[in-house]
């Protein structure tokens, strides 16, 4: 009886063998193309069931037993303990059920046990292609910011500002102040690169004010830079800077010392290029500069032309600094500086040879006590040596400062000051020691609400001549922005003059409202 049971058992595994051949082999002709092949030689050593976990040594039935083996397999003893393991899956794709070759005698196990039946893999599964990586655009903090106009990786910000207001004094006089309505016109380009290297950079500006009751008062206005940074190697980069500010002289100047029917205009542009290198906490930074400065004619009421080409000069500067990085927020350096101003003309309308050599030594530290508090203070010492020994030397300290505090996420605090030597055109006057400072805070109200105020102050002393002038401002600024593109600014502006020469000091208040575009 046990024989017979035997043969029963073998008739029906060789029918399902067979059964099971013809279904793989009408698979195999209908596959897709890359499918996994069936049938192929496994890789998983001996005794380890391919796709199916193999039965005790104590079944009958299956290749251990029969001692039959798939291609490229060697018969495992009949006393040898096949261990039992689960399928691999694979993270390409999910589990693939399909049928197996006919040369292959599957197990008969319980269906707790293998519930599929997994093919053999010669290889890796096919994997989908991933998706294209889309880069993605940072987050905007600002819902109310402007997005800009994308020519390729640059993104070009455009604005164009017209407001209307009234100037108490528009030309900061004495006397006959002339008030006047005014309207100013404000056109500005805001530029930045998103590339993954180097980067680009500028802000450029250029306004014009006309007064409707006051045409003697009209006067262009602007200031600009575009910097670019190119990065050559992980401790070398070079930056390349184009600088440019227009501004105009007011007529009671002690320089045009003149009742002038104008105001003159000061034009002002240079250049400059930076290498750094860093020698693992030591930079070196080399910086050359070159600047021009240009003056316009003085009109008199009687028409009489005042020369002022005598005042036009180019400078050319060489800027040395080392610097030791104590810690990624903590960088002390020294700098030495050097320059000479070469006017166009050997002597100035006084008879004066104002061309000049300068040397300069100062030093500080740019430090970052936390993301929210950054600075960088430098002071030293000048001296400046005129060609006219009239002139003899000028000896001054020099300094400079900038603040940026995040106070709140809401809050802002920002300051600047500096201390420098001036040229001037007052006979007998070697320069101007000036002194300037700036401070505001800007707090937004709201996302779309911002309000700015500041104040300022400056103090100019000629040397050489019993002059000294003192200045006091203050700003109040508001601007409401209805979309990204629209925006209402207003503004009121204090500035007054305390001059040590009668008939020069002046007070000025100034009101403006107006309206800016962004597209």
């Amino acid at each position: 009886m046990p024989v017979n049971r035997h043969i029963a058992m073998l008739l029906a595994g060789t029918a399902f063998a067979a059964l099971a051949g013809t279904a793989s082999a009408q698979q195999a002709d209908g596959a897709a193309p890359g499918a996994p092949a069936i049938g192929a030689p496994s890789a998983q050593p001996t005794g380890v069931g391919v796709g199916l976990p193999s039965l005790a040594p104590t079944d009958p039935i299956g290749d251990v037993a029969i001692g039959k083996t798939s291609p490229g397999r060697t018969a495992a003893p009949a006393t040898q303990r096949v261990v039992l393991r689960p399928p691999k899956v694979r993270r390409g794709r999910g589990p693939v059920q399909s049928q197996v070759r006919a040369d292959f005698r599957p197990t008969l196990a319980p269906a707790r046990v293998a519930a599929d039946v997994q093919p053999l893999q010669t290889g890796l599964p096919d994997i989908s292609p991933l998706p294209v990586p889309v880069r993605k655009r940072p987050p905007i903090d600002d819902p109310y910011s402007p997005l800009g106009l994308r020519a390729g990786n640059i993104v070009f910000t455009p604005t164009v500002g017209q407001a209307f207001g009234y100037d108490t004094n528009p030309n900061r006089l004495a006397r006959n102040k002339q008030p006047s309505a005014l309207s100013q016109t404000d056109l500005e380009l805001g530029i930045q690169s998103d590339w993954s290297r180097h980067d680009l950079y500028g802000q450029l500006r250029g306004g014009y004010s006309e007064y409707f009751d006051n045409p003697a008062a009209r006067r262009p206005d602007g200031a600009g830079n575009l910097r670019l940074r190119l990065d050559v190697t992980r401790d070398t980069e070079i930056d390349v800077e184009g600088h440019y500010l227009i501004d105009t002289q007011r007529p009671s100047s002690p320089d045009l010392n003149a009742p002038v029917v104008s105001r003159p205009v000061v034009y002002t542009e240079g250049a400059s290029i930076v290498e750094t290198q860093r020698l693992n906490r030591l930079i070196v930074a080399m910086r050359g500069t070159i600047d021009r400065t240009d003056y316009e004619d003085a009109r008199l009421p009687g028409g009489v032309v005042i020369d002022q080409r005598d005042r036009a000069f180019t400078q050319y500067g060489l800027r040395g600094r080392l610097g030791y990085e104590l810690n990624p927020g903590l960088i002390p350096f020294v700098e030495i500086l050097a320059d000479t101003r070469q006017y166009d003309r050997k002597t100035d309308s006084a008879g004066y040879e104002r061309s000049s050599d300068g040397i300069a030594v100062r030093g500080g530290t740019l430090f970052e006590l936390s993301r929210l508090v950054t600075a960088e203070v430098a002071v030293g010492m000048q001296s400046r040596t005129y060609e006219d020994k009239r002139l003899g030397t000028l000896t001054s300290p020099i300094a400079d400062a900038t603040l940026s505090y995040a106070l709140t996420p809401l809050t802002t605090i920002r300051g600047t000051a500096s201390a420098t030597v001036d040229e001037t055109a007052v006979p007998g006057a070697r320069g101007i020691r000036s002194v300037r400072g700036t401070l505001e805070v800007q707090h937004a109200l709201r996302r779309n609400l911002t309000l700015t105020a500041g104040i300022r102050a400056s103090d100019a002393l000629y040397q050489g001549v019993a002059i000294e002038e003192k200045g006091l401002g203050a700003f109040l600024r508001a601007d409401y922005r209805f979309t990204r593109q629209i925006a209402l600014r207003a503004s009121y502006t204090y500035d007054r003059i305390q001059s040590s020469v009668p008939g020069i000091s002046y007070a000025a208040n100034t009101f403006l409202m107006g309206i800016r575009l962004t597209p």
